[in-house]
């Protein structure tokens, strides 16, 4: 499974495959035509209360979100395993945080390509 990650607010593309938006909350500014979604896949974002935690101080909880993150996830591998497997080999996450590589979209690429 080929998995890439963009800003929502970037323009969609052919090679992007199945776009799932993978955030708890639908990002701002954003129609339903231009988001050019396969799927939303909320369950598949960190829980709110995960996500207000990290958000208090990225910089120093970033090692242990990820832990957390990652546990959740495995709360709802069968879930997300049947989501993916049946957008076909070529996903993009998209997401509307700023800071893509120190966000939880590479932790969820990660997990989803080990199931």
């Amino acid at each position: 499974m080929n998995i890439t990650i963009k800003r929502i607010y970037d323009p969609a593309a052919k090679q992007d495959g199945a776009r799932v938006l993978v955030d708890r909350l639908w990002p701002r500014g954003i129609s339903k035509d231009r988001a050019r979604l396969a799927a939303w896949a909320k369950e598949a974002a960190p829980s709110n209360g995960l996500r207000a935690w990290f958000h208090e101080n990225p910089g120093k909880r970033r090692a242990e979100f990820q832990k957390k993150y990652r546990a959740e996830l495995r709360a709802h591998a069968k879930e997300l395993k049947k989501i993916f497997a049946a957008l076909g080999p070529s996903i993009t996450f998209v997401t509307a945080v700023k800071d893509i590589e120190h966000s939880h979209a590479p932790v969820l690429r990660d997990f989803v390509k080990g199931l």
